[in-house]
């Protein structure tokens, strides 16, 4: 049994707390909002998760202190904005060399960082050096909370970390596997929920099955050769952190980042769309970072820059799909 404090109890953090609680680990989970944290420890539900039960063994607290101090791992499971704040409430309370495993998919617009690099940042200023992962794949939380099969990547270059979470995680339900190429998985995860919002937008439009593969098979040519000018694996952006998690998050009718964009594809506006949403969409989060990297690796980006026309400038989404189908002709495979 292993001692686990999950930051963040959003649906993706409830999933995984559930997930570890089944499996015998003593889990203590910590909320910035008082409000949920009494709501979940006495319904035992995730509004957002119906006919999921959280074990009783799992102990809530707006405490964060609670939370990290004497973990065997701490997974960080709020949203990408809230990343950097977080780690740095959090790390007064961690060991020197502790395993931080983060669940969010996005970068820092400022910095440009992934969010293990964030976490890393932030614990250097009280001078700790945590064994960092990144666990990302196609997950979707409403699956993982039925037990449906799901295969998911823990990331790290430190091996025995990525193998620890890989023992503490996996499951009959979950497969887990390890990569070395913890950027590749992190900046994978970020994009792919930009392209999503491409092909969701495309949906909202009308279009079919062949828009939305086009989509899908550019919008991972995009994402890898992004990838590889910055130093990534491309074998990465062909597993399940890369290809996996775009269809998924293209296709799936839980994706928030697919029905964000089909809504504005059907007119509706950016904060509107995310309203009717109601949760985060981590898409629009990854967007700007998308765009400074690709103008800071001299990386074209089509597809992400046809999104940032629609959502930042206004451009009728039928008209940006135009000019992307009217471009200059290129072979498929081209650099």
């Amino acid at each position: 049994m292993q001692n686990i404090g999950v930051l963040g109890t959003g649906t993706w953090g409830t999933a995984l707390l559930r997930l570890l609680a089944n499996k015998g680990h003593a889990v203590t989970a910590w909320s910035a909002l008082p409000e949920e944290v009494e709501a979940l420890a006495s319904a035992r539900r995730h509004p957002k998760l119906p006919g999921m039960v959280i074990p009783e063994g799992v102990t809530f607290t707006g405490d964060i202190a609670a939370a990290c101090r004497e973990k065997d791992a701490v997974v960080f499971a709020v949203p990408s904005p809230y990343v950097r704040a977080t780690a740095r409430a959090a790390a007064p309370f961690v060991a020197e060399d502790q395993i931080i495993v983060d669940v969010a998919k996005g970068m820092e617009a400022e910095t440009l960082m992934t969010l293990t690099g964030v976490i890393g940042e932030e614990m250097a200023k009280l001078g700790r050096a945590p064994r960092l992962v990144a666990l990302s794949g196609p997950t979707h939380a409403e699956e993982v909370a039925r037990d449906l099969p799901t295969t998911i990547v823990s990331a790290s270059p430190d091996a025995q970390a990525a193998a620890h979470i890989q023992d503490i995680f996996m499951t009959e339900s979950l497969r887990v596997y390890t990569n070395a190429d913890i950027r590749g998985v992190e900046v994978a995860g970020a994009l792919k929920n930009v392209i999503a919002l491409a092909a969701g937008i495309a949906g909202g439009l009308g279009y079919g099955d062949n828009a939305r593969a086009a989509i899908i098979t550019r919008g991972i040519a995009e994402m890898a050769r992004l990838g590889a000018a910055m130093g990534c694996s491309k074998e990465t952006f062909s597993g399940l952190t890369g290809l996996g998690d775009l269809v998924v998050t293209c296709t799936s009718m839980h994706s928030r980042n697919n029905r964000c964009g089909m809504l504005i594809g059907q007119g509706k506006a950016p904060d509107e769309a995310v309203r009717e949403v109601g949760m985060v969409v981590e898409g629009l989060n990854a967007l700007p970072a998308a765009l400074k990297l690709g103008k800071k690796y001299g990386v074209e980006l089509p597809i992400i820059e046809g999104v940032h026309q629609i959502v930042d400038r206004g451009v009728s989404p039928r008209a940006m799909v135009g000019e992307l189908m009217r471009r200059e002709r290129k072979p498929e495979n081209w650099i």
